[in-house]
């Protein structure tokens, strides 16, 4: 059934159903996309409901049908998506807002064409272009957009569905009616003391491919493009997907501001997928790193370049690794981003194919640069590396002694593993302050994976040191992976005071409370004189670790750090 009311047999053919596809496969030997399958066609032929592919103009928006069980409207006067019907159901909108980049264009020229077995949607806001396109026989709306410089306001598309579709009970999901705003206008607790925040679905860009939700038999996913234009690297995290009682909403980010530790970069952006499956994950054939995209060479997207306008990178081995870490070897410029996991083990890597340029390479231990070096791309040619070696690993200097591990995460400490899903004020985090960490007998575990000025600062760490290393002064290292408001530490060592250090170069914004410790991943170092300590070998040296800024803020929103490791060293 089209949105309009028209019947397929209105246009002189019935709709082919789920029992024609498989008696014509096996007739014929058609594959049909079952189970969780909507990559390829449901349909193999290209004759097989000729009618049923097309587009046609309802006065107010284009109307495109598949092929496939779904039909979608595009506003031609502002290239809003203002429905998407599958199967019957209509799954776009909540209240008067439809899908679109940011909140909306506004009028903008739209056009459309059908290229063979595509069917291509153009709009055209100022310097902007999106795309959308359907493939003959696909339940997929394929997207492009290219922000060319900062003179639109571009840097997502939502997908806004209705209310009541899908079950959700994630991080990300709240009801007003119950739940208690508790921070900003996007963070609420639910009566039990959990947390929920659209920020809380987060996870690392290299991380996951696509995200959404399935009943179990339908299943709607958004697919996320390589993010070449995006910025932040692979650790990044970003809005994924919001679900309130008034409805939902799926991402594809083209520029987040928040945490974020890059200038935004401009440029075509995707392919993004918006799949419809049989309740299933989309098929692999969809992923960004896989799909079949030669199909768009010839659509005329500006910024597009084809694989044969692209180069790749080998590298043979990375060495000077560490066991139980893993590596990634990234490439950044101003115009483009990559990234490609070494192997486990012999460090082989090999990058996506990547648009010509200089780029700067750097291998990352977890999350933590250890090495970095330049290289360039050459369309139509694979760069070959010698093995790349590791020099930089601060974790193979010697220490005294070390809390924690130098990986450019929190990993290890307290409630590290739970910040990304929920507020620090979550009732499942333990609690922020805490007693003395005495080191060789408390564990990194019990050390808090962040401090604030408000709400833990003194935290105090015991050691002791051998009469010959109480001879001289060492030096004392911190590492954090960002921070907010311009927090920094600052350390006694039993009655020596150091000065105030400069803060580091962080992000402006939210990063603690919005489930992301990523920054700059920058070390504090202070040398501390031999008059600080305690001249006894059997006594404990205390160190006292406060949070200082010139900045405000209260509770969870005051001047803190998420720390990386803590070290002594000669």
């Amino acid at each position: 059934m089209l949105t309009n009311g028209t019947t397929m047999a209105a246009h002189g053919h019935r709709r082919p159903t789920r029992r024609d596809v498989l008696l014509r496969t096996a007739a014929g030997g058609l594959v049909l996309g079952g189970g969780a399958a909507v990559a390829g066609p449901l349909l193999a032929s290209a004759d097989a409901a000729p009618s049923a592919f097309g587009y046609r103009d309802d006065g107010r928006a284009y109307v495109v049908t598949t092929g496939a069980d779904l039909v979608f409207k595009v506003d031609h006067r502002n290239g809003d998506l203002t429905s998407l019907v599958h199967k019957g159901t209509e799954y776009q909108g909540y209240g008067n807002r439809n899908s679109h980049v940011e909140t909306g264009l506004g009028a903008s020229s739209v056009g459309i064409r059908k290229t063979g077995d595509t069917i291509l949607v153009t709009v055209v806001h100022g310097t902007m272009h999106h795309y959308y396109a359907a493939r003959r026989g696909e339940n997929n709306v394929y997207m492009w957009t290219n922000k060319a410089d900062a003179s639109i306001t571009a840097t997502r598309y939502i997908v806004r569905v209705r209310p009541g579709l899908f079950p959700n009970d994630n991080p990300d999901t709240w009801d007003a009616r119950t739940d208690t705003l508790i921070e900003a206008q996007d963070i609420r607790r639910k009566p039990n003391g959990t947390t929920r925040s659209k920020h809380y679905s987060n996870q690392r860009v290299i991380d996951y491919d696509h995200v959404g939700w399935s009943d179990g038999r339908t299943g709607m996913w958004m697919v996320r493009s390589n993010h070449e234009k995006a910025s932040g690297g692979p650790f990044y995290r970003s809005l994924m997907r919001h679900h309130y009682e008034d409805g939902a909403g799926l991402y594809e980010i083209l520029y987040y501001g928040e945490n974020q530790t890059e200038p935004m970069r401009f440029g075509l952006q995707g392919p993004y997928v918006l799949a419809f499956t049989d309740g299933g994950a989309p098929a692999r054939s969809l992923s960004h790193d896989v799909i079949d995209t030669s199909w768009a060479d010839g659509l005329g997207l500006v910024g597009w370049v084809g694989r044969a306008g692209r180069g790749r990178v080998a590298g043979v081995g990375v060495s000077g690794r560490s066991d139980g870490h893993a590596y990634t070897v990234g490439f950044a410029n101003a115009a483009a981003q990559y990234w490609a996991k070494a192997d486990a083990a012999t460090g082989h890597f090999l990058s996506p194919y990547m648009l010509p340029g200089t780029y700067t390479l750097t291998v990352y231990k977890d999350e933590l640069a250890v090495h970095t070096e330049s290289v360039t791309v050459t369309a139509g040619k694979t760069t070959a590396l010698h093995t790349l070696r590791i020099t930089a690993d601060p974790s193979r200097n010697p220490a005294i002694w070390r809390i924690g591990d130098w990986t450019g995460t929190p990993a290890g400490f307290r409630n590290a593993t739970l910040m990304t899903t929920m507020h620090p004020s979550d009732a499942r985090a333990r609690p922020w302050a805490t007693g003395v960490h005495t080191v060789g007998s408390s564990a990194a575990a019990d050390f808090p994976c962040y401090q604030w000025a408000d709400i833990n600062n003194e935290l105090k760490i015991r050691f002791r040191l051998t009469q010959q290393q109480l001879a001289s002064g060492h030096t004392l290292n911190i590492g954090i992976t960002t921070a907010f408001a311009n927090g920094r530490p600052r350390i006694r060592v039993n009655d020596w005071l150091s000065a105030a250090p400069q803060p580091a170069k962080e992000p402006t914004t939210r990063s603690l409370t919005v489930g992301s410790y990523r920054g700059s991943n920058h070390t504090y170092s202070y040398a501390v004189p031999v008059s600080a300590w305690i001249k006894s070998a059997d006594a404990y040296q205390e160190l006292t670790i406060d949070i200082v800024s010139g900045s405000g803020g209260t509770a969870y929103l005051s001047p803190g750090v998420s720390y990386d490791a803590i070290e002594l060293v000669p």
